[in-house]
C-alpha cells in the first residue's frame, strides 16, 4: 500500500505540469525499489521491472528514451533502457493499459549497497561529532535508502517495499549508516556525480545470514542447518524439533561440562565459584574479563509438595549467546539471541520436593557473555502464579574456551544468526537494482572460524554481483578494528586471523578493496565512534579501483631472508614512517608451532629490517593481536596493514 500511495502522490505532482500523466495507477507498475529521488546506475543499461496484468505490453520511460516489454504469466515484467551518463532529474513512468505510474526527481549517477553488523548499522547520530554532522547534512543529490530490518526463512512470495529513497538532510541521515553516509559524502565531493547510498545491516550478524541460499549450496558443509531451515518453513514445529535434536547432540559430543554432568543433580558444585545473578561476565567475574565459551551456571530452589506438583515456567532474562537449560536434569529448552529473553515451560513431573537443581550452559562467542538481563527478571513462575525469585545463589564454573570447540550450530532461521535469512529478508527485495560497488563492515561475529571466512567472503562477492547483475561491482571491505586488551607477549589472536583472512580476499580480487581500521578502533568498545574516517578510507579504495592515483596502506610487497636479517619490503610509494619513535613496533618472528617473539624493527627506505632474525624463523607477524600497538604508517595518515607472511 505505502508504494501504491508514494506513486498517487508522484502522479498527482506531475499533473499540472504534464497532463498526460495525471491518472493515478489502479496498482503500482514499477518495483517499489523505484521512486521519487531514487537513484540509478550510470554507465550501464538501467534495468527496471515490476508487475502488470499477466500477458500485458508495458511501455517504459525515463526522459526522452522509451521501451517497451511484456509481462510474464505471473505478471512479471521487465525491461532494459539504454546507458546514461549521470544527470538528472528525470521522469520515470509505466504504463500499462489504463494504467500509468510516474516517479520523479530520480538521478543517474553512482550507488553502493553498504552492509555488514553494528558497525555499519552505527547510525550518524552515534558518530563522533554528530551534531555538528547532522546539522551540516544538505545534499540533494546524495541519496539515502534505509533498508528495514527483516528475515525470513525464505524468499518472500511476492515482491514488497523494504525502504524509502530520501534526499539527504538532518532528518534523513540522523539514523542512517555513519560509515556509509560518510563513504559517500566523500565520494559526492569528489566525483561530482550523484550518489545513491543503500543501507543493509543488522548487528550482531554473521556472514552465513548475508548469502543466498544457493550460494550456501555451493559452499558446502551447511546442509544440516539447510534442511532445517527447510523444514521451519514448512513447519516452524518440525523445524525447532529437528535443530533441538542438533543442538543437543553438539553439547552431548563437545561440550566438557555436558560430559561430565554438570545439567545432573548428582554433580556436586560445592566448590563452583559465585557468579552475580546479572551483568556480563566480562565485567562481573575476575579472570574472565576476555573469556569467550563454555561457562556453566547453576542454581538451586526449595520447593513444597505442593509446589513441587505443579508444572512452572522458568525466566532466565536474555542469554548471550546461546544456552542449553536443564531442570532437575531434565532438558526445558536451549535458544540463541544474545539480547533473547529466555523463558522455558517446565512441565509438570519435572519438579519435585526440596531442593531442584537448575543448570544453564551458555555458550559466549564474542562480546559480552552470561546471562546478563536483570536479576529481578530470573525466576520460577510456578502454575498457581507463585513466583520463586533466582536474583540469587548462582554459581559458575568454566567448560571450555571457544578456541578448544568445534564450531557452534547456529539456529538457521534466527535473524543476525542464522542462515540465508537476512538475504532473503533485506537482499534479495532489492532485485537487480545496479550497483557501483558495495561496503562491508563485518567479521566480528565470525572471529571463532577465520579459516571459513576466507571462503565465505569471495562467496559473498561472487553472490551479489550475480545478484545486482553487476559483474565488475566494486567490493570494498573495512578490516576489523583493534578492540580489546592489550598484549604484553606475542600470541594466537582470532581477531588478527580474521583480518589476515580479510587482507587475503581482498589481495586476490582485482575489484576489491581494503579499508585498514586497525589505529582507529577504542579498546574499550567495540563500537569505535570515528567513522568519519573508516569513510574516508571507503572513499579512497573506491577511488583507487577507479583507476585514480590514491594514497593506500602500505602492504608488503615481499618477505625476505638475507645476511643482515629479514627484510620486510614495501612498494615504493609507500613512503614509510614510524609514529612517535624512530623506529617501526609490531612486528613478530615465528618459528615452528607459532612460537613468535616480539622483535626490534628498523626503517630503511622502503623496508622494514628485522636484525635478529634467526634461521629456525618462519614467517613474520605485524600487528597481530586484538588491539595491538603498531606505528608504521604511509601517506595521508594510513596505518600499514596488519599481516602474518611466510620467509622466502
Amino acid at each position: 500500500m505505502r508504494s501504491f500511495l508514494l506513486a498517487a502522490v508522484a502522479t498527482a505532482v506531475l499533473a499540472t505540469a504534464v497532463p498526460a500523466l495525471a491518472q493515478a495507477p489502479s496498482a503500482p507498475l514499477l518495483d517499489s525499489m523505484f521512486q521519487d529521488h531514487a537513484v540509478l546506475q550510470r554507465g550501464r543499461p538501467i534495468t527496471v521491472w515490476g508487475r502488470a496484468a499477466p500477458g500485458a505490453p508495458v511501455s517504459v520511460s525515463l526522459g526522452q528514451t522509451q521501451v517497451q516489454a511484456t509481462a510474464g504469466p505471473d505478471g512479471a515484467w521487465r525491461a532494459s533502457l539504454p546507458t546514461l551518463t549521470a544527470g538528472g532529474p528525470y521522469v520515470l513512468t509505466a504504463r500499462s493499459g489504463d494504467t500509468t505510474q510516474s516517479v520523479s526527481d530520480v538521478m543517474v549517477g553512482d550507488v553502493w549497497l553498504c552492509s555488514g553488523q553494528s558497525n555499519m548499522e552505527f547510525a550518524v547520530r552515534q558518530a563522533t561529532n554528530a551534531d555538528t554532522e547532522i546539522a551540516g547534512a544538505n545534499d540533494p543529490n546524495l541519496r539515502l535508502f534505509l533498508v528495514g530490518r527483516s528475515s525470513l526463512s525464505a524468499p518472500a512470495a511476492a515482491p514488497r517495499a523494504v525502504g524509502q529513497w530520501r534526499t539527504t538532510s538532518p532528518a534523513s541521515v540522523r539514523d542512517f549508516s555513519a560509515a556509509c553516509y560518510f563513504m559517500g559524502r566523500d565520494l559526492r565531493r569528489t566525483e561530482g556525480v550523484p550518489v545513491g547510498l543503500i543501507a543493509a545491516s543488522w548487528g550482531g550478524s554473521i556472514i552465513e545470514d548475508w548469502l543466498s541460499r544457493e550460494a550456501i549450496q555451493t559452499l558446502g558443509g551447511h546442509d544440516q542447518a539447510l534442511n532445517a531451515l527447510d523444514a521451519y518453513a514448512r513447519d516452524p514445529a518440525q523445524g525447532d524439533a529437528i535443530w533441538r535434536r542438533v543442538t543437543q547432540d553438539w553439547w552431548a559430543a563437545n561440550d566438557p561440562g555436558t560430559k561430565q554432568g554438570w545439567n545432573l543433580p548428582r554433580t556436586p558444585d560445592a566448590d563452583w565459584a559465585p557468579i552475580p545473578a546479572e551483568g556480563f561476565w566480562e565485567s562481573t567475574v575476575p579472570g574472565l574479563e576476555t573469556f569467550d565459551g563454555v561457562v556453566w551456571l547453576r542454581n538451586t530452589v526449595q520447593l513444597t509438595a505442593a509446589q513441587a506438583r505443579q508444572a512452572a515456567m522458568l525466566e532466565l532474562g536474555p542469554v548471550d549467546d546461546a544456552d542449553v537449560t536443564w531442570v532437575n536434569g531434565r532438558y526445558v529448552g536451549g535458544q540463541q539471541g544474545w539480547d533473547t529473553p529466555r523463558k522455558y515451560a517446565v512441565p509438570a513431573g519435572a519438579l519435585k520436593p526440596g531442593a531442584n537443581l537448575i543448570a544453564v550452559g551458555v555458550l559466549d562467542t564474542n562480546g559480552g557473555g552470561g546471562a546478563w538481563g536483570p536479576a529481578a527478571n530470573k525466576r520460577l513462575v510456578l502454575a498457581d502464579g507463585t513466583i520463586i525469585p533466582l536474583s540469587s545463589g548462582w554459581r559458575h564454573r568454566v567448560a571450555a574456551p571457544l578456541s578448544a570447540l568445534p564450531n557452534p550450530p547456529r539456529t538457521p532461521w534466527i535473524g543476525g544468526s542464522g542462515t540465508t535469512t537476512l538475504y532473503n529478508g533485506m537482499i534479495a527485495p532489492l532485485g537487480a537494482y545496479a550497483l557501483k560497488g558495495m561496503a562491508w563492515y563485518q567479521g566480528e561475529s565470525n572471529i571463532g572460524d577465520p579459516a571459513g571466512y576466507r571462503r565465505l567472503l569471495p562467496a559473498l562477492f561472487a553472490d551479489w554481483r550475480r545478484r545486482f547483475d553487476s559483474p565488475d561491482m566494486r567490493a570494498l571491505v573495512v578490516q576489523l578494528a583493534n578492540f580489546g586488551p592489550a598484549a604484553t607477549q606475542p600470541t594466537n589472536s582470532a581477531w588478527a586471523a580474521l583480518r589476515e583472512s580479510q587482507r587475503a580476499v581482498v589481495d586476490a580480487d582485482p575489484l576489491a578493496g581494503l579499508a585498514v581500521a586497525i589505529d582507529i578502533g577504542d579498546r574499550y568498545d567495540i563500537h569505535p565512534t570515528n567513522k568519519l574516517e573508516v569513510g574516508r578510507r571507503l572513499a579512497l579504495e573506491a577511488r583507487r579501483l577507479d583507476g585514480q592515483t590514491q594514497p593506500v596502506s602500505p602492504q608488503p610487497v615481499a618477505v625476505t631472508r638475507a645476511a643482515d636479517g629479514v627484510h620486510v619490503r614495501y612498494s615504493a610509494s609507500a613512503r614509510l614512517v614510524a609514529h612517535g619513535s624512530n623506529r617501526p613496533v609490531g612486528f613478530e618472528l615465528c618459528g615452528a608451532a607459532d612460537a613468535c617473539r616480539f622483535v626490534d624493527a628498523t626503517l630503511a627506505g622502503d623496508e622494514v629490517v628485522l636484525a635478529s632474525a634467526a634461521a629456525t624463523d618462519l614467517k613474520v607477524r605485524f600487528c597481530w593481536a586484538d588491539s595491538p600497538v603498531c606505528n608504521l604508517y604511509g601517506p595521508a595518515g594510513l596505518p600499514a596493514v596488519p599481516f602474518e607472511a611466510e620467509i622466502r
